[in-house]
């Protein structure tokens, strides 16, 4: 693998360029070698970030993880790839679609259904036309993070949800 390691309010030292390689490295056996890697590290105050991106054919593998030792976000952004990864192949063999960018031999391996989606509970309710205060209301009543209702002004379903610092979001479709 190619890998392109850069920083942002930090000096890439020998040491941390080595680690990072060689912690990446255990993921060589998912790709061709000719496959790119792009990591950037960055510090901001006391939060040590590592971004890697690996574009593929189709699509983009990326993971981002923050911690305040840079050592073990790169200890937790391997896993996260790792995992990743091990979905993005259940997809294309389910799909049976190529994988030109992955090797063979990760192809070929069985992996378990670990990463399975499971869908163990579904609600069926129906949603009434309210505005976005009575919507924002109603979650609040229920003690929830999210409440899907019809916006009575545009007849759309419509999705309102809890920010930080007690403030809300709302989720409307693209026409």
């Amino acid at each position: 693998m190619n890998y392109t390691v850069s920083g942002k309010n930090i000096e890439v030292t020998a040491a941390l360029k080595e680690a990072v390689i060689d912690k990446l490295s255990k993921l060589e056996r998912y790709f061709t070698p000719d496959t790119e890697v792009n990591i950037t590290m960055s510090v901001e105050k006391e939060r040590q970030r590592i971004e890697v991106t690996i574009p593929i054919k189709g699509t983009i593998i990326r993971a981002e993880q923050v911690s305040s030792d840079m050592y073990a976000s790169i200890d937790l952004v391997e896993a996260v790839l790792e995992r990743q990864l091990r979905k993005y192949k259940n997809k294309l063999v389910d799909q049976k679609q190529s994988a030109v960018a992955l090797s063979q031999v990760f192809l070929e391996e069985d992996t378990g259904s670990e990463d399975e989606i499971k869908i163990v509970r579904s609600k069926k309710f129906a949603i009434k036309p309210m505005d976005i205060e009575e919507a924002c209301v109603q979650m609040e009543l229920l003690g929830h993070d999210f409440f899907v209702f019809r916006n009575a002004e545009t007849d759309e379903v419509n999705v309102v949800y809890k920010r930080k610092g007690n403030t809300y979001g709302l989720i409307e479709p693209e026409n």
